[in-house]
């Protein structure tokens, strides 16, 4: 009976009014069995329940009607008010005193039901709050939904939670959201609540919402770090791929420059080298600046000399007041901050990397931080390459001091030994003439022979160390050389149309020759197909037979002495010999000038 409100007071009359009548009609035929004290009884109780249910006032209005029907309907002479000023007052009195004890008992306990109601709609509430706020993908999207949440329970027209501190304003009441110092928004409602309401949202709502709005506010950071750190780390594999693979310095350059970029956000990035006289060189750029100048001093106020001074990390706030040249470059891109970070290649600053906004807002604080993972590589990268030039140029510098020691051994035993041994064959020639037939015109003709079996074997030589064709001839010349010479059958095709350079003969002379002799001791084949053909800047040359397999590029010094021939050149070199199957060998140099 106890109802969270009492009913309107039209409606309260009507069920004292309803409640008076069944009992005085009741009780009339009960006139002459039953007391007058018991029947009085019935209209107490009739006030109880009416004051139960409607309260106080109404109550106290029963009791005294009560007690007028009572006396009119029970009380002898029937039909007429005898009223005794003494007993009717205090009939009267005590049925005012019950109606409004038992209200007050009501409405205490009307309160407390109340008070338990709003706490598990509190208790729900803050429920849901977790659940939406920190369940959320986003956080903005599900402040809407938290807000529309707490107007419901509430029962008030609207609320809004604002992210950061937002004033209140003749329509709206603000409600700070703290942790500690720390203000992560505001809950922002109609003015002209009530006070009990807005206690409710001060005391209840307010701590539990600014609670769970940290913690989703924690989490969501937490996986945004996770995902940034995610993506620099993909981002940072990428790179160390191509370093590790040896990529030229200038794709690495690219490739970081684009990384850092994509990483950091939208932001232009650029990298730079120092130069020996006082100027900086772009080689790299993402979300390309505007900046008209590709190479230009170092000078003035801005990050290019503030990293090379310093040899550390720097920062520039803004260029509105920086003077010198490069802050007037950057001012005319429309540059506002950066910060640059320096590339160390072995102790020495070889260049910066810079990222740059062209916003209001600085670039965020662990910027330098996250940048510095990346200009490691490009170090790595520097390094790599610089080491690498530096081994290829000196295989290169032993291989051309291997060719000139085979010419000049060719040219020496061509003009030297080949020559003396051709004019000693034609001078034991004349003397085996002038020598009458016996034994000793016999023994100088085979001496002759002697002689000239050693040329032979002596030319054979010379061609092995440097033929001479090939400087005379060029490849083609040569190689059909090496064809006509070789113990297995060769089918030839030669795509090469010109002189190439001397280095990419050489080599190309050398992995023929060396294949053919290969084939020709280990590959027990029966025919052979040598194919040459240079085009779109690249000599290609395919060797292969019809053998027994089985040959290692690792195990035959050969093989291993023509790879890095051709590494030296730019180029590469492969072996596929399965057994059983033939041996095929592939290769292919750079033409210089191509």
């Amino acid at each position: 009976m106890i109802r969270a409100q009492p009913p309107p007071w039209p409606l309260g009359l009507l069920i004292a009014a309803v409640v008076i009548a069944t009992e005085t009609f009741a009780l009339i035929p009960l006139r002459g069995t039953v007391r007058e004290d018991s029947r009085g009884m019935i209209y107490l109780v009739g006030v109880l329940v009416v004051s139960m249910v409607c309260g106080a006032t109404t109550g106290a209005l029963t009791a005294v009607a009560s007690t007028a029907a009572y006396n009119y309907f029970h009380v002898p002479p029937f039909g007429e008010f005898q009223l005794s000023t003494g007993q009717d007052l205090q009939d009267v009195a005590v049925f005012v005193a019950a109606a409004l004890l038992v209200s007050g008992l009501a409405n205490l306990v009307r309160r407390h039901a109340a008070e338990i109601s709003d706490r598990r709609q509190e208790a729900d509430l803050s429920a849901d709050l977790a659940h939406v706020l920190l369940g959320a993908e986003h956080l903005h999207p599900a402040l809407d939904t938290a807000a529309h949440r707490i107007a419901q329970t509430l029962r008030i027209p609207w609320a809004e939670i604002a992210v950061g501190g937002c004033a209140a304003d003749p329509d709206r009441s603000a409600f700070p959201l703290r942790t500690g110092q720390t203000t992560l928004g505001t809950l922002l409602v109609p003015t002209g609540l009530s006070e009990p309401v807005r206690r409710r949202l001060r005391e209840r709502v307010v701590p539990v919402l600014a609670s769970v709005l940290g913690a989703a506010r924690e989490r969501e950071t937490s996986r945004e770090q996770t995902a940034n750190l995610a993506e620099q780390q993909a981002a940072l594999r990428r790179v160390a791929t191509l370093v590790a693979r040896g990529a030229a310095p200038a794709e690495v350059f690219d490739a970081v420059a684009e990384e850092i970029g994509h990483v950091l956000g939208p932001y232009p990035t650029a990298l730079y080298r120092y130069e020996s006289n006082g100027t900086v060189t772009r080689v790299a750029a993402a979300k390309e600046l505007d900046l008209a100048e590709q190479t230009f001093p170092v000078r003035g106020e801005s990050l290019l000399p503030m990293v090379l001074r310093t040899g550390a990390a720097a920062r520039i706030a803004s260029y509105d007041n920086a003077a010198g040249p490069n802050a007037e470059i950057a001012r005319r891109a429309g540059i506002r901050s950066g910060v640059g970070v320096p590339i160390v290649v072995e102790g020495r600053i070889w260049g910066v990397a810079i990222v740059v906004t062209m916003r209001p807002e600085p670039l965020p604080g662990d910027t330098e931080t996250r940048m510095a993972d990346f200009t490691e590589l490009v170090a790595t990268a520097i390094v790599n390459a610089e080491t690498n030039a530096e081994l290829t140029a000196s295989r290169a510098r032993i291989v051309a001091a291997g060719d000139e020691a085979r010419r000049r051994i060719e040219r020496d035993l061509h003009d030297g030994a080949q020559q003396r041994l051709v004019t000693l064959g034609l001078q034991m020639r004349m003397v085996e003439e002038t020598l009458p037939a016996g034994p000793a015109r016999h023994d100088l003709s085979q001496a002759v022979n002697d002689v000239t079996s050693v040329l032979h074997d002596l030319q054979e030589l010379s061609r092995g160390i440097h033929p001479a064709i090939l400087s005379k001839g060029g490849l083609g010349a040569a190689v059909r050389g090496l064809v006509r010479r070789s113990a297995t059958p060769v089918d030839l095709t030669l795509a090469v149309q010109r002189r190439l350079p001397e280095q990419v003969e050489v080599g190309a002379y050398y992995v023929v020759s060396e294949a053919l002799t290969n084939t020709a001791k280990h590959a027990q084949a029966s025919l052979v197909r040598v194919d040459l053909e240079a085009s779109d800047g690249r000599l290609r040359i395919s060797v292969q037979d019809d053998g027994v397999g089985g040959a290692n590029l690792k195990s035959g010094s050969g093989l291993v002495g023509l790879r890095d021939r051709v590494a030296t050149l730019g180029g590469w070199l492969e072996v596929a010999s399965p057994p059983g199957h033939g041996t095929a060998l592939l290769a292919e140099i750079p033409i210089d000038g191509d």
